[in-house]
């Protein structure tokens, strides 16, 4: 009864935890296009991707991704109900929207490259990471896309953006995160600016929708 009751309160205290069911939606849709979009795609690849050389350290911010996102997101389910569900309604919007253009615009890239000019350690994680991630469903990278996504999140939250190396420590990360992209060969360059255009356009829609709201309350005048 104990372990009941304590999971009637959990569920009581954190109501939002429906929303992670989106998982149900995104990964199998993710998982069926993974293994049947291997072939007669569009290839995205622009000049400039040839100009950015490959580097193996940037394994390491790619991978801090994953807990960047998880922590972050942990953060806020526990500690800000709010700012988790703006946060839920932005990542799981972009994601749906990945999801779609990858359904109806088959695309990969070729950037991979096939030798390595060094072998150390860095290089092995990049041959795993390849091994295990398709270069197929790559427009707009959401990698890019949920590193913008836990930053704005973090700079609404007051609690988080007061502390300096919280506010520039996750800044740096997200940038970091962004270029390891590029520099081994994950995402092209069309890919990033894809990912930076759709959360411009989903900022407002999520963020500025009760800031509009609030300064329309402000300036209607006070009934007595």
């Amino acid at each position: 009864m104990t372990a009941k009751n304590n999971w009637k309160q959990f569920l009581h205290r954190y109501k939002h935890i429906w929303v992670l069911s989106y998982i149900l939606i995104y990964m199998p849709w993710f998982l069926y296009l993974e293994k049947h979009v291997t072939k007669d795609y569009h290839v995205i690849h622009t000049a400039l991707d040839d100009y950015i050389p490959f580097c193996e350290y940037f394994i390491i911010p790619y991978l801090l991704w994953f807990a960047f996102i998880a922590v972050t997101f942990l953060w806020f389910f526990l500690y800000d109900t709010s700012g988790f569900y703006k946060m839920a309604a932005f990542l799981f919007t972009g994601m749906t929207i990945f999801l779609i253009i990858s359904t109806i615009f088959p695309n990969g890239q070729d950037l991979r490259p096939t030798h390595f000019a060094r072998d150390n350690i860095f290089v092995d994680m990049v041959k795993a990471l390849y091994k295990t991630d398709t270069p197929t469903n790559v427009l707009p990278s959401i990698h890019v896309f949920n590193s913008i996504g836990v930053c704005v999140a973090i700079c609404h939250n007051s609690q988080l953006y007061s502390k300096k190396w919280i506010r520039y420590g996750s800044l740096a990360l997200g940038i970091f995160i962004i270029l390891a992209t590029m520099f081994l060969k994950q995402h092209s360059v069309v890919d990033v600016l894809a990912a930076g255009c759709m959360a411009t356009i989903l900022y407002p829609v999520v963020y500025m929708r009760e800031s509009r709201k609030a300064a329309d309350l402000s300036s209607q005048p006070i009934k007595g």
